[in-house]
Order: structure tokens, then C-alpha cells, then sequence
């Protein structure tokens, strides 16, 4: 018994070891993936050779561009074609379904092609986020690292969940949430054996981003204050229950046009193109929805967004988002939700300022609120959304609108939606997801 236990204690050692180097390489894909995006933006755009963070949301260019979509979308389709199909979509329900049926073993070249091929349709333009093709990045790189130095497949679980929760924080710089993404959609568990190694990865990857010099949060909202009512604190629990039931349409319609795609005639291949061709027009009537769009959720979060550029922003993002998303490109999930949510906060915010001034509604608060629960609405990670939420803007007074907007959202969802946009997909091919953690597993 005492060499069991004496064992135990070696694995959760070498295991938070490596948790720890997964820190350090996940930051240093991570950065190599914003680079990268950096690099086609410039290039495809601009013709010229930068590295400088730029985005596309305040420049107008001719009808010619409306081609850059689509070749961005031709050379991802032909990747996905010779390379491998694992790189399209949206990474994390490819990253459960590798946890769920293949013994968490991801194909090594899948560190290569996910982050070149999302930098190609990100920096084309593609209405994605950076945070999808990270976490898959960083999973593939803790299976390697798990396969190679002889885990077993727990172990190799725990190293890809690890690996993942390292690259969502250097990304966003959300240690916690990073941990409940795991816990929520990964690692379906909770228990120290399994989360220590991960508490150590987005450590690591949060040290090295704030030795970086990116000490602020992501989407900072101000100095502003709150003080939350009684009033003003069920129209947020209204706003999250809308912001659920608005999340349900846009998982719902991402399936249908997933489904349409599948009935195309053509190699799928070729699917990628075609959505590129909708995300050129959409951009050129409308520049806001091309590319990541960051400072879209700042302006929103802030109160700088008036009605109609919200509402506008709202479905144009949402129109070029689904169509790519459902085209089979590749790129990430998470910042279109956080767009989608904020900007129809915004819009709320507004609507109900109208018709009740007399409960003193917050744009900004309500943005939050909608913004998270847009996210809780579409996933069902409760926690991750929240602390998310808390983290990204570096805010401490929207706990309790948080907490209310998740949880309507979180109920609207499990009434009326039957598969979130994480698992539709694996389940519709024979994967059972389970639904609640285990807190007692076997080695």
C-alpha cells in the first residue's frame, strides 16, 4: 500500500512538471499564433510584411477584396484536404471527442496545421477567434508530450486538458476560467489529481504573459461602479434569459447550415471557399465583422456602441460567423459568442432604458451580463462563463448580475436545447458526453 500511494505521488510529481513545460510552450504557440494572424492580416491586406497587431474593423477597402475570404477559405480547405481533416471547425468539441473515444491521442501534426490553418482564415478575414484553434493546439501538444513519454490515458487526459488551459489563458489571461473550461467540457471531473497539473500550466502561462508586459485585462470596461437593486437586478436576470434564448437560435442555425453544406454536391473541400465568398460581401457592407474583431467587446463592454451599430454589428457578425463556421473552415467559437452577447446588451440596455428609466439600468453591466451568458447559453459552462466574464474585464462588481444573467441563461438552454454547439456534432456521431463530474476515478 505504502508503494502504491509512494507512486501516486511520483506520477501527480512528473505530471506537474510537465504541466508546467505545457505552460511555457502553449504561451510560446500562442504567441506564435497572434504573429501569425498578424503576418496574413498585413499581408493579405495590405501587402506588406508586419508583425504588429492590427484589426480590419475601421478600414474600408474596394470590391476587390471581397476575393480574400475566399482565397483564405480555398488554401484552408486544401489543408484540410492533403493535411488533415482534424483542423476544421471550431477545436474544442474536436478536442472532446479525441478525450471521449481516442484515448485523448491527437495526431502530432495537428500542432502544426491547427494554428497555420486558423492563422490562414482568421488573417483572411474569417469572423473567428484565436482562443478555438489554441486550445486545440495545446491539447494536441499535451497528448504528444503524454504519448511520448509513456502516460497512461488518464494521464494523457489530464496533460491535454492542461495543455489546453495553458493556451486559453495566454491568450485571455484567465487562469481560473481556464481551469473551469476543463473541469466543465474536458475533464468532466473534480478532483485535485486532475486539476493540480492544469492550477500549474495556466500558472506558468500566466507568469510568462505578465512578464510580457500584458498586465491589464483583455477587455477592460473602466472605473465604473454599480450598485445592483433590486429592480435593475431581475432585468438582468430578464437580459441573461434573453441572451440564453438568443444563443439557442445561433446554435441551432450553425447546425442547419452546417447540415445545408453537407448536402452540397461538392467536395467539402470547397465548402471553406464558399463561405468565404459571404464573409467578402458581408465585410465589404460592413468591416466590423472581419477578422477577430476585439475591440468590438471593448467598445461594447465601455458604452461606446449607440443602437444601430450594435444591432447592425449584431447580425452582420452573426450572418458571416454561422456561414463560415458551418463552411467547415477553420477558427474559434468564443469571441464571436462574446461579440454576439455584448453587442445585444447593448442593444437591451438601451430598449430598456426606454421603456422603464426608472430602474437604472447600466449599458455596460448589461453588455457583461449578456455577454457571459451568451457563452453559458451555448456551452452550459456556468462557472467558466462567469469567472471568464470577471476575469477578461478585470471587474469585481458584476458578480451578482453575472451570477443571475448565467444562471436564466443555463435554464433557458436545458429547457429548449438538446445538444449545446460544443457537443451536437460528436453526438450526432455515437459519442456519449457526459453530463456531470465524477469525483472518484480510477488509475
Amino acid at each position: 500500500m505504502y508503494k502504491k500511494n509512494d507512486l501516486n505521488r511520483r506520477k501527480m510529481l512528473i505530471l506537474s512538471l510537465v504541466g508546467c513545460l505545457l505552460g511555457l510552450l502553449s504561451t510560446v504557440i500562442a504567441k506564435v499564433l497572434l504573429a501569425s494572424i498578424n503576418f496574413v492580416t498585413h499581408l493579405f491586406w495590405f501587402h506588406e510584411f508586419s508583425l504588429k497587431p492590427i484589426e480590419l474593423v475601421n478600414h474600408q477597402f474596394s470590391p476587390i477584396y471581397i476575393l480574400v475570404p475566399v482565397l483564405g477559405g480555398l488554401l484552408v480547405g486544401m489543408m484540410a484536404r492533403f493535411g488533415s481533416k482534424a483542423i476544421r471547425g471550431h477545436g474544442i468539441p474536436e478536442v472532446m471527442e479525441n478525450i471521449l473515444t481516442k484515448e485523448s491521442k491527437i495526431p502530432r501534426r495537428m500542432t502544426f496545421l491547427k494554428p497555420l490553418s486558423a492563422a490562414i482564415s482568421i488573417g483572411s478575414g474569417g469572423p473567428f477567434g484565436a482562443e478555438g484553434p489554441i486550445i486545440a493546439t495545446g491539447s494536441s501538444l499535451g497528448s504528444w508530450l503524454g504519448r511520448h513519454l509513456y502516460f497512461k490515458e488518464y494521464e494523457r487526459k489530464i496533460l491535454l486538458a492542461a495543455g489546453a488551459a495553458a493556451g486559453m489563458t495566454s491568450i485571455f489571461g484567465t487562469p481560473l476560467a481556464a481551469v473551469f473550461i476543463c473541469i466543465e467540457l474536458l475533464l468532466f471531473e473534480f478532483s485535485a489529481k486532475s486539476f493540480i497539473p492544469v492550477l500549474i500550466a495556466v500558472s506558468t502561462a500566466y507568469s510568462v504573459r505578465l512578464a510580457s508586459g500584458h498586465v491589464g485585462p483583455e477587455f477592460p470596461i473602466g472605473d465604473y461602479q454599480e450598485v445592483v437593486g433590486g429592480w435593475n437586478s431581475l432585468f438582468y436576470f430578464c437580459a441573461g434569459a434573453f441572451a440564453g434564448g438568443v444563443s439557442i437560435v445561433v446554435s441551432k442555425l450553425v447546425i442547419w447550415i452546417e447540415d445545408t453544406f453537407e448536402k452540397l454536391p461538392i467536395h467539402w473541400m470547397w465548402w471553406p471557399m464558399l463561405g468565404g465568398i459571404f464573409v467578402g460581401i458581408i465585410g465589404y457592407y460592413d468591416p466590423r465583422t472581419l477578422g477577430v474583431g476585439y475591440s468590438n467587446i471593448t467598445d461594447a463592454l465601455q458604452g461606446k456602441l449607440l443602437l444601430i451599430p450594435a444591432l447592425t454589428l449584431l447580425v452582420f457578425k452573426f450572418l458571416s460567423w454561422a456561414i463560415a463556421l458551418g463552411s467547415g473552415t477553420s477558427g474559434g467559437t468564443l469571441a464571436p459568442l462574446l461579440t454576439f452577447g455584448s453587442s445585444l446588451g447593448v442593444v437591451l440596455s438601451i430598449v430598456g432604458q426606454y421603456f422603464f428609466p426608472e430602474i437604472g439600468i447600466a449599458t455596460q453591466v448589461t453588455a457583461l451580463v449578456c455577454m457571459s451568458s451568451m457563452f453559458s447559453g451555448a456551452t452550459r459552462a456556468v462557472l467558466t462563463s462567469t469567472v471568464f466574464a470577471l476575469e477578461v474585464t478585470g471587474t469585481s462588481f458584476g458578480i451578482a448580475p453575472l451570477l443571475l444573467g448565467n444562471s436564466a441563461a443555463f435554464l433557458i438552454s436545458i429547457f429548449f436545447l438538446k445538444e449545446t454547439i460544443m457537443t451536437e456534432k460528436i453526438v450526432r456521431r455515437g459519442v456519449y458526453v457526459p453530463n456531470d463530474y465524477y469525483s472518484i476515478r480510477k488509475v
